[in-house]
């Protein structure tokens, strides 16, 4: 359930860019509850699901961006980000922002190619 007019991700020949995902539950349309590392968990699931649509999976993902709302948050973000790249881990920053949509903490995007 998207905030705004915004594709959630675009297929551009090989390659899926994926929009910022912030942690809302698609089954309720609201924010989980919890700190950064269930706001990432919950990103990283929405992103999951999108890549499942296009028929790809978190080993397809060459390049990530987490925005953060404070970097004191990356270490228990980085901890629940971990897991889902057990080998090959994609290219990746992480950058604290005065904001993010929604007053979340963490907001994720990628890129993904087949």
């Amino acid at each position: 359930m998207p905030i705004a007019q915004y594709s959630q991700a675009v297929m551009a020949g090989n390659t899926l860019y994926v929009s910022g995902q912030i942690p809302m539950d698609p089954e309720t349309g609201k924010l989980v509850e919890g700190g950064a590392a269930d706001q990432a968990r919950q990103a990283l699931e929405n992103i999951g699901a999108i890549l499942k649509g296009a028929g790809m999976d978190f080993g397809n993902i060459v390049k990530c961006t987490i925005f953060l709302s404070d970097m004191s948050l990356f270490k228990e973000v980085n901890e629940v980000y971990g897991p889902y790249f057990p080998k090959d881990p994609p290219a990746r920053e992480a950058v604290a922002v005065k904001g993010l949509p929604m007053g979340v903490d963490v907001e994720i995007s990628c890129i993904a190619a087949q």
